[in-house]
């Protein structure tokens, strides 16, 4: 399988590597020359483009899957829409109008486009809720992803990923020191995101739907800054409730809305399909962490 990785960072340069190592050829997309770098050191094929340029594009081979995975790099609303809406439908016209267009679309998405639950149960299947100018940005590119035009011969899938952690964002010292606001983490270790994708397209998985990608396990915030701690050797950290952060000064609106966002996202779906995680909890994942935390110390 021939698979183009549009967007080729945190998630598309393991992707690339799990697919690689099993016979697929692979090539990455990234605008920047450090992109292009980290894609040459991953070990497969790099192309510089930019995901909404069209012409930059049309340097990209034709392939049997491409997966867009680009990141509007934690920029505001308006970038978003650039990368996830323009770019998106570039890359669906840039490819479906080839001669041989692609067989598969996956687009990474973010179960932030749940919005609120009160601590409930969503699943791939429950209506999403976007409340904040990104997340809206984020649910116009699902239906993108899910309703472009069928003349361009593929069909998308929405990967909604919940919060990523690994190698490079384990962010130990945010629950370790404290203080821990109440609520619910939903997690996914970048190995399991990409691998996830993989699975999708290797076993020809979810055409035409939505799979919700998230560990075994919605961790409270305060049983997981407990446990990191005891796993780490340390007192337990200082714990918040919401309405006592909410009471600081220093809170963005956006701020508040994460504060007051409460879900459990389910993988339940993404099991029926048979994956099978490599990091089930993060007490699986995050063990990598602890073990270098401690030796670091000691």
């Amino acid at each position: 399988m021939d698979v183009a990785i549009l967007g080729c960072g945190h998630i598309g340069l393991e992707l690339g590597r799990q697919l690689t190592e099993r016979g697929h050829d692979v090539v990455g997309v990234r605008r920047s020359d450090d992109g292009i770098s980290q894609i040459d050191a991953a070990g497969f094929d790099a192309v510089q483009a930019d995901v909404t340029d069209a012409a930059q594009l049309e340097a990209v081979a034709d392939v049997d899957a491409i997966v867009f995975a680009a990141s509007s790099g934690g920029r505001g609303a308006e970038a978003a829409r650039d990368v996830y809406v323009n770019g998106l439908e570039t890359a669906i016209e840039t490819f479906g109008e080839r001669e041989h267009s692609p067989e598969r679309l996956v687009y990474t998405s973010s179960t932030g486009v749940h919005g609120d639950h009160d601590g409930e149960w969503v699943g791939s299947e429950t209506p999403i809720d976007p409340t904040t100018e990104k997340t809206e940005v984020l649910a116009a590119a699902e239906r993108i992803a899910l309703e472009h035009p069928p003349e361009y011969g593929f069909e998308g899938t929405v990967a909604r990923f919940a919060g990523l952690y690994g190698p490079g964002r384990y962010r130990l010292e945010r629950y370790l020191e404290g203080p821990v606001t109440e609520g619910y983490l939903n997690m996914v270790h970048r190995d399991d995101a990409a691998g996830a994708v993989r699975f999708l397209l290797e076993e020809d998985r979810a055409r035409g739907e939505v799979v919700q990608v998230v560990d075994d396990e919605p961790a409270h915030k305060w049983e997981f800054a407990d446990w990191l701690a005891e796993q780490c050797g340390l007192e337990h950290p200082p714990k918040q409730t919401k309405a006592e952060r909410l009471e600081e000064s220093d809170i963005s609106a956006a701020g508040e809305r994460r504060i007051l966002t409460s879900k459990r996202c389910s993988n339940e779906k993404l099991r029926e399909l048979g994956y099978e995680f490599a990091y089930p909890t993060y007490r699986e994942g995050y063990r990598d962490a602890i073990d270098a935390y401690r030796e670091e110390r000691d």
